[in-house]
This record gives structure tokens, sequence and C-alpha cells, in this order.
């Protein structure tokens, strides 16, 4: 096992708060007797080593998945270097709230919900995530929601609204119908050697990809027998 690997198996055990592996249940030990103290003491020993071999246990599959999610990341940056993904970007973080409030109209940004402070950083962090690893940027379509086509422009500085995008929060049964407009005009949209950005919402992105992301998370896809295949996801960190 590479030592950077055994250090941080180390480091999340240490962040374990390990004081309830001190409770010992009093069913487990016999009244002590004379001269029987040693033998206490090695009971309670035992059943200390079975909590940090758990925890160590939980520590090495935790580390592990990481690694692996880290690694997957590195790879999905490195493919899309190359051009033609589509990244299905859902809008960064946003004040608290679910849709958008009563009465809220498309024309006046002051009556949705829009982007915190937070989610304006997280934007703008992808788009130095981008543009530090030579990622190739095509075309930027947004939702016409506020939030999103704030989230595009921070981003990448650039955005078109492409109303198949905009939110089905409020008509699900609009979802099958807006995703298959997606599906149909994506090939038109793409440019060869860049990549197509989407900047949308939740609901939409799941209609399309079957995924969850959260706020500022995308989901990666790739045009596949022109049909969207899903490649993966990635997230970005304010410091990128």
């Amino acid at each position: 096992m590479p030592a950077h690997t055994t250090m941080n198996i180390l480091r999340c055990a240490e962040s374990i708060d390990w004081t309830w592996g001190d409770r010992f249940d009093a069913r487990q030990f016999k009244p002590p007797l004379a001269g029987s103290m040693p033998m206490m003491l090695l009971r309670a020993l035992a059943v200390r080593a079975r909590h940090v071999g758990l925890l160590l246990i939980i520590c090495t599959v935790a580390v592990g998945s990481h690694a692996q999610e880290k690694s997957q990341s590195v790879d999905l940056w490195s493919a899309l270097r190359a051009g033609g993904y589509v990244v299905l970007l859902r809008h960064a973080q946003t004040v608290p709230g679910i849709g958008d409030p009563p009465g809220f109209t498309l024309e006046d940004c002051q009556s949705q919900r829009n982007l915190n402070d937070a989610g304006r950083d997280q934007s703008r962090a992808w788009g130095k995530a981008f543009t530090s690893r030579a990622i190739p940027v095509g075309r930027v379509f947004s939702s016409r929601w506020c939030r999103c086509m704030e989230t595009a422009r921070l981003a990448f500085g650039k955005a078109d609204s492409w109303p198949v995008l905009n939110s089905h929060f409020d008509s699900p049964q609009s979802a099958a119908r807006q995703a298959a407009q997606v599906k149909g005009g994506i090939g038109i949209r793409m440019q060869k050697g860049k990549n197509l950005v989407l900047v949308t919402h939740q609901v939409n992105i799941t209609a399309l990809s079957g995924r969850t992301p959260q706020m500022g998370h995308a989901v990666i896809m790739r045009v596949n027998d022109h049909a969207l295949k899903l490649v993966g996801e990635l997230a970005v960190h304010t410091d990128n």
C-alpha cells in the first residue's frame, strides 16, 4: 500500500471520536476477583482492538472510495480536453428555497430564487477550472431562469437562452417532451473539437441523465449513436 494512502487512513482514524470505544458493555466482564485485574484489562483491550480494527476498515474503504472518485475526475477532465462532450451543469448555489416564490416571472430576476455569493464563487470556479485545464468550450446554452443565466455568464462569459432547458419543476408532464427536444437539438449545436455546455435545473438534468446532481455540479454526457450516453459527474471547488 502506498505511503500516502496509509497516512490518509491513519488521519481518518485519528479524526474519529474515539470516546464511544471506551463505553464497554459491563456484561462483557466478570466481577473482579483477587488477582484478576490483568485478565480484565486484557478483555478491555481486546474489545477496544475490535473497535479499532472496524474503524480502520471503514477508513480504508472511505479513503479508497475517495481516491477512486478523484481518479475518475482526473480522467473526465482529461477526456474533456478532446471536446465532443455535453456538459449538463446545474445552476450554482442559491439562496434557500425550493422552486421559486409565488408569482415570479422570467422577466423579473428579483421575483425569482437567485444565486447567493457562494453560488457566484462556484460559477467563477467552473470558468477557472475549464481555463486552467485548457478545456475547449463551444456554445453555451442556458435556461431562461436568472440563476442559470448568471451561472453560465460568470463561468463562461456567455450564454444563449434555449427555452427547452427551462425548468419543468411546476409542469412535470413536460419532462419527457423537453428532454426529447434537448436530445434532438444537441447535434446542430455541437462544434467540432469543443464541448457543449447546457446550464439548467435538477429536474431537467435528471430527465436527461437519470442523475440528481447537487447545485453547481455537472453531469457529463456524450452523443453515441444519436443517443446521450452518461459518462460521469464533475464538481469544482472555489479554490480551483
